[in-house]
């Protein structure tokens, strides 16, 4: 064998085992979720005198869903005079308008609304966040994103946990769906939000781990956000980076799953790339910035050893794409060199890797819905999709580690809440570049590996082949022909 296939196969080899290890560690999450089942928090007691509140709504160019957001906090059942509401609109389009004119009308009805703009959008959200927080009144301070319709309930059961302890420095309630039955990209959206609260969140509230506040439905107590230095906009994930800052300090959170907020996930490909690209750009950014501090710290080591998981997961991406690239020499390698009594080893590891997420993602879907035996089509595609972003998030790793600076480019929200409801024809749409034609390449790529692979009789690896393969091909024909089409035609029959 060749230095050249030898190193082929070493690569190869270390980056499935990498892979399979953060696969088990999602095996872990799992076991932490269900052996701390008790700890799951219980409805506070109500409390007698309720504080003051103030409600923050960041928007940037919003113009679909502005109305809609400053009407569900308006419906609020929480005293109108304990309540503060900003909207921090950083726009520059019609949404300054339509925001304005919402909150003269709801001022009218009594409501202490205030509309705050800036025009040089110094820090993005976080700056905004900031800028909203020394005008504000609030001891205790809730967020909502623009594409969020809060409950009416929501301050009433999120408050009277702080109430528990001194030490709770922030409630997070976990995200619903407005439009989950829009199209297969919304469904897998769904199904992946849905695991990152419940057993992400689940099982690092319940096994005493630090968790993050999402960025919106949720509160904070005042005191936690300054002693924690305050927003800060050196990342990407504001909301991250000053979640492991407080609980660095001793501050806890809790984590409410069954109180949900819905919201809008994005329906259009390229929005959604974007919105995956600056949470896995700014998770890097904040692991750099903060995993040598939390590995100093004397926070226990399972503490330690579940937020360097937490925070570097983001790297695999750039260990999928290498994968993808070594599969076909490997499997070339082994064959022509007689050795494909190597699948005994890396079709296991594969296994580890995608079964992990299979088991994730059921089991997640079982504790939610009664239904969840109906939504197992989906994990395929969810596998599928998982790995055609590689190329969309491994860019934005590298350039985290490098340090390239980007705005704070927000995901498009048009207002769609049923299947009818139409986003061809509206703003905000997002150009494709030329990521899609490398996806839409590594996609032929695959195909290619696929008949490599049945001509020479290699049938164990195929179901993983065909995962990268349709993942790829997905990925990049919907970016590009939602680009041009404005519509979600692809595996029509697969998202009923």
């Amino acid at each position: 064998m060749t230095l050249p296939e030898t190193l082929i196969l070493v690569l190869y080899f270390f980056v499935l085992s990498i892979l399979a290890i953060y696969g088990w560690h999602r095996y872990y999450l799992v076991y932490l979720y269900m052996k701390h089942r008790d700890r799951a928090p219980k409805p506070a007691p109500e409390i007698r005198e309720w504080p003051p509140v103030t409600i923050q709504l960041p928007i940037y160019n919003e113009m679909y869903v502005a109305d809609r957001l400053i009407d569900a906090v308006c419906e609020m059942d929480y005293p109108r005079d304990l309540l503060e509401i900003q909207v921090l609109d950083d726009s520059t389009d019609e949404t300054r308008e339509i925001a304005e004119l919402a909150v003269r009308r709801h001022a009218a009805r009594g409501f202490d609304i205030a509309y705050l703009h800036r025009v040089d959008r110094r820090g993005y959200k976080a700056g905004a966040l900031e800028a909203g927080l020394k005008a504000s009144r609030g001891r205790f301070i809730a967020i909502f994103d623009a594409d969020f319709v809060p409950p009416k309930d929501f301050l009433r059961r999120t408050l009277p946990h702080f109430f528990t302890s001194d030490r709770i420095g922030m409630v997070q309630a976990r995200w619903g769906h407005i439009n989950y039955d829009y199209s297969l990209l919304t469904r897998i959206q769904s199904i992946l939000l849905d695991a990152h609260f419940v057993l992400e969140h689940g099982a690092r509230h319940r096994g005493g781990c630090f968790f993050n506040f999402n960025g919106t439905a949720g509160v904070w107590r005042r005191e936690a956000i300054d002693t924690a230095g305050g927003w800060q906009h050196d990342t990407l994930t504001e909301d991250l980076d000053l979640s492991y800052r407080a609980q660095l300090l001793g501050w806890k959170f809790v984590f409410l799953s069954d109180l949900v907020s819905p919201a809008e996930v994005p329906v259009e490909m390229n929005s959604f790339k974007s919105q995956q690209h600056r949470w896995a750009k700014g998770s890097i950014q904040t692991c750099v910035k903060l995993l040598p501090r939390i590995l100093r710290s004397k926070q226990p080591l399972r503490v330690k050893a579940e937020a360097f998981f937490h925070l570097s997961a983001n790297f695999n991406y750039l260990l999928m794409s290498l994968l993808s690239v070594l599969m076909f020499p490997a499997m070339w390698v082994r064959y022509n060199m007689g050795w494909t009594e190597m699948l005994v080893i890396d079709v296991p590891l594969f296994a580890a890797a995608t079964l992990s997420v299979c088991n994730f993602y059921v089991v997640c879907q079982r504790e939610l819905y009664p239904d969840w035996r109906s939504r197992l089509k989906y994990l395929p595609f969810l596998m599928s999709i998982g790995i055609g972003l590689c190329v969309n998030n491994s860019r934005a790793v590298l350039e985290a580690i490098f340090g390239k600076e980007t705005e704070f480019a927000r995901t498009p929200k048009y207002g769609i809440e049923r299947e009818s409801d139409e986003w061809v024809g509206k703003k905000y749409h997002q150009s494709v570049g030329v990521q899609p034609l490398i996806e839409l390449g590594l996609g032929l790529y695959f195909t290619g590996t696929v008949f490599y692979a049945l001509a020479n009789q290699i049938y164990g690896t195929l179901p993983f082949l065909m995962l990268f393969q349709i993942g790829f091909l997905y990925t990049g024909l919907l970016s590009i022909f939602q680009q041009f089409t404005g519509e979600d035609q692809m595996a029509p029959e697969v998202a009923k």
